[in-house]
């Protein structure tokens, strides 16, 4: 049985915000949300009975807070809470594990727009299996915008797919599939070369982007949706086409790695520079 959706709260206003966006988002799925707060254990405490030390007594507090500011704006929803005091990489993980999604929050870069993602929320986001959603502290109004949904056609891309057809569908908003292909590095010996290029790749493409899409749309025939082939950085395209985008939705691999969790450079583009909530989905 799984959690429904588990949000990870630190205190901060982007915390604050994705605890709304997780709540509406539960709200849209019919399922629960549960808040959690991760606090390391001092090594120097070695005794389960000590007292409780002030940050463990104000990060109850801040759960607590958290969850009756969520039902008050939302009655019918189910909130709960729980203190894990472990280390935060794989404490947010294990739960991330026993639910249906985890949303984290993420700061803006300073005066531009975008995130910027710490050390434990690009750990957990690379490490964990189920979809994580990272949003940032923005005007307190869900967007009402597409859902885009970046892909690569040389790698599965149902997993992302499903994933966006269900919140438009929850939504009643539209998919934007967006397929950026980048040139051959020989493309950039001569500007003539490149008109020839995109008029030989790009049809190609977008009528297998159209194949790609006609049985996500029989499965969610109210759902409209459009596929759109680009040239150039994925990363950049995705984020110029997600501006005013409700959600976007990128595809990551799971894979073992000696070096540790990766989420790939398209993903860590958006996520630094989008102004819309971003969600990593895993796939084989």
């Amino acid at each position: 049985m799984t959690h429904g959706i588990v949000f990870g709260l630190d205190g901060t206003d982007q915390a604050n915000a994705a605890a709304r966006w997780a709540a509406e988002e539960a709200v849209l799925r019919g399922t629960r949300v549960h808040l959690v707060h991760v606090k390391e254990t001092p090594p120097d405490v070695p005794l389960p009975f000590a007292p409780r030390e002030p940050d463990e007594a104000w990060a109850e507090d801040l759960l607590a807070r958290t969850a009756a500011g969520l039902r008050e704006r939302h009655p019918d929803l189910a909130v709960t809470t729980r203190l894990l005091p472990s280390e935060p990489v794989v404490s947010l993980v294990a739960a991330a594990e026993q639910s249906e999604l985890l949303v984290l929050g993420s700061r803006a870069l300073g005066g531009t727009t975008g995130y910027l993602i710490g050390s434990v929320g690009m750990s957990v986001a690379g490490l964990v299996s189920r979809p994580v959603v990272l949003v940032r502290a923005l005007d307190m109004s869900p967007p009402r915008g597409p859902v885009v949904v970046g892909v690569d056609l040389r790698h599965p891309v149902d997993t992302a797919l499903g994933f966006a057809f269900e919140a438009a569908a929850r939504r009643l908003a539209h998919v934007q599939v967006v397929y950026a292909q980048q040139l051959p590095a020989y493309a950039t010996l001569g500007p003539a070369m490149v008109p020839d290029i995109r008029l030989a790749v790009a049809p190609e493409i977008q009528r297998s982007l159209d194949d790609l899409l006609e049985p996500w749309q029989a499965k969610f025939p109210d759902v409209a949706a459009s596929g759109r082939v680009t040239i150039g950085s994925a990363g950049q395209e995705l984020v110029h086409t997600a501006a005013a985008a409700a959600l976007v939705v990128i595809g990551r691999r799971t894979r073992g790695s000696a070096l540790g969790s990766h989420i790939g450079s398209v993903a860590h583009a958006v996520l630094h520079h989008s102004r819309s909530p971003v969600a990593l989905v895993p796939h084989g």
